[in-house]
């Protein structure tokens, strides 16, 4: 890993998905219920939440309280984690909830469900199984040149 990206608890980012994959069902189930404008509240939240995760993870809120009330109660992790594929595992995200905020505001009626349940169902397999979709994306990109490449000494 570079010296300049600092490895992170691996169980962080999962149990972020925890809490995200929770509220991401609410959203799903607001959304089929017809409750149309808390659906879409929810998903904007969402996405915010999304961007303050690709802009400052380090401050994110659910980073934060897993460093703060659970991560001290745990035993270290045996090993440290690159922290650029979460990071954009979460811009993977926004961009998922971004389409369906997008849609919803030009008219299309099952965006915002169907953006939640595609956010949700990423979010679940990382938080349950611990595949991260969007870091394998981001492992794909780079192997294929797409992103920035590791040191070959670092990879």
């Amino acid at each position: 890993m570079p010296e300049t990206a600092r490895g992170i608890d691996p169980r962080g980012p999962r149990f972020a998905a925890a809490i995200t994959s929770v509220l991401l069902l609410v959203d799903v189930f607001l959304g089929l219920i017809g409750a149309t404008v808390p659906a879409f509240v929810l998903l904007v939240v969402i996405a915010l939440l999304f961007v303050w995760g690709v802009a400052s993870p380090r401050t994110a809120p659910w980073g934060a309280l897993y460093r703060s009330l659970i991560r001290p109660r745990l035993a270290p992790p045996r090993e440290l984690e690159d922290p650029r594929p979460p990071r954009f595992a979460q811009g993977v995200g926004l961009f998922v909830t971004a389409i369906g905020i997008a849609l919803s505001l030009l008219g299309v009626p099952w965006a915002v469900p169907a953006a939640a349940a595609a956010a949700f169902v990423a979010a679940f397999l990382n938080a349950v199984f611990g595949l991260c979709l969007g870091c394998q994306l981001y492992l794909v990109l780079q192997r294929a040149g797409v992103l920035g490449r590791r040191t070959a000494d670092a990879a």
